[in-house]
């Protein structure tokens, strides 16, 4: 099981440090970097800029939100890295939820499973350059047609030829219909808040993928990434205590209160009753009440936390549930050498 560094987005300002995490991840043998957006900074720019001061690690987004560029433009974009970093590039894309893409980027969220069938094959279509890329839609009609058009559109092919043209396209994915999809036309997933309790739940909604006529790859060749915190501590309580902010957060803060995919995770795992509570404290601004009931149990079935020796038992435990790569966000290059013995050995 590989290792890769999750960056994330930026929060009110850039942080100072991104830079020496990444060489020091690359220094002590991460397999990839990730960076990603929400509405702020962006996901590619970062990852070019910081990426371009490794030699080795893979490059990719977790993840580019679809509503945020059209598909070639995605494209243009993926195969404009992949040849700066000479083959280095993971294109991970997301549907982010209503919220963001009709209040931030003024589109639709309706028929996401279709958007995002559709928005892969216009994206493969650029990249392997076979033919003029085309589209009959309905939400990524190309050449467009629908009102407004001068009739003067025409299919093209991209002008550069892209470098690879099977350059890996990675789905976040929560959902038991996304997740069946990714496992059909993604070259890997990108699995937030995964836990291998629900190993088998997840086996299910990939296979369903994989057993579909023309499924993209076999189980074997899939990647499942899962961003996951990997603390080394001696002090697991003080750790616990420090997520659980978040944790509200996300359970009970993110997207609206009755679509919050993020919330509906840790309800298939069982914590219905705490994430109703959670939410309706946070939602009436009692937020630090809202993180005191976050139950430890709810944290460490998504996260790695304890000794040396309780991490490497629970990293087996994640491998063997179908994990191929951990993604983990690092606060400080000093943290990179807690971990070196976990990568190395």
């Amino acid at each position: 099981m590989r290792f890769g560094l999750q960056l994330g987005y930026w929060g009110a300002q850039p942080p100072g440090n991104t830079r020496e995490l990444v060489l020091a991840a690359e220094e002590v043998g991460f397999d990839a970097v990730f960076t990603a957006e929400s509405w702020g900074s962006d996901a590619f720019t970062p990852l070019a800029w910081y990426g371009s001061d490794t030699s080795r690690m893979r490059l990719g987004t977790s993840v580019v939100q679809m509503s945020a560029r059209t598909p070639t433009a995605t494209a243009m974009a993926a195969l404009t890295l992949d040849h700066l970093s000479g083959g280095r590039h993971i294109l991970g894309l997301g549907v982010s939820g209503p919220q963001v893409v009709e209040g931030w980027y003024g589109q639709p969220f309706a028929k996401p499973l279709a958007r995002t069938r559709e928005y892969v094959s216009i994206v493969r279509q650029v990249l392997a350059r076979e033919a003029k890329v085309t589209s009959s839609g309905p939400h990524y009609p190309l050449p467009y047609s629908g009102p407004g058009a001068t009739g003067l559109g025409k299919p093209l092919k991209p002008i550069t030829h892209p470098l690879r043209a099977d350059l890996p396209i990675w789905l976040g994915a929560e959902g038991p219909k996304n997740v069946a999809l990714t496992a059909e036309i993604a070259d890997g997933w990108l699995a937030i808040y995964y836990t291998p309790r629900l190993a088998d739940m997840y086996n299910e909604w990939l296979d369903e993928g994989f057993s579909r006529p023309g499924a993209r790859r076999l189980r074997e060749d899939f990647e499942i990434a899962a961003t996951a915190q990997v603390i080394l501590t001696d002090d697991r309580k003080a750790e616990l205590d420090r997520l659980r902010p978040f944790m509200a957060l996300y359970i009970g803060g993110m997207g609206a209160e009755e679509l919050n995919f993020h919330a509906e995770v840790y309800r298939r795992m069982g914590y219905g009753e705490q994430v109703d509570e959670i939410t309706r404290l946070f939602r009436s601004g009692r937020k630090d009440e809202a993180a005191a009931v976050v139950p430890d149990e709810l944290i460490l079935d998504t996260t790695i936390i304890g000794t040396e020796a309780q991490v490497r038992e629970q990293l087996k435990v994640w491998e063997q549930s179908g994990v191929t790569m951990m993604l983990v966000g690092v606060r400080d290059a000093a943290q990179f050498e807690r971990l070196r013995p976990l990568i190395e050995s």
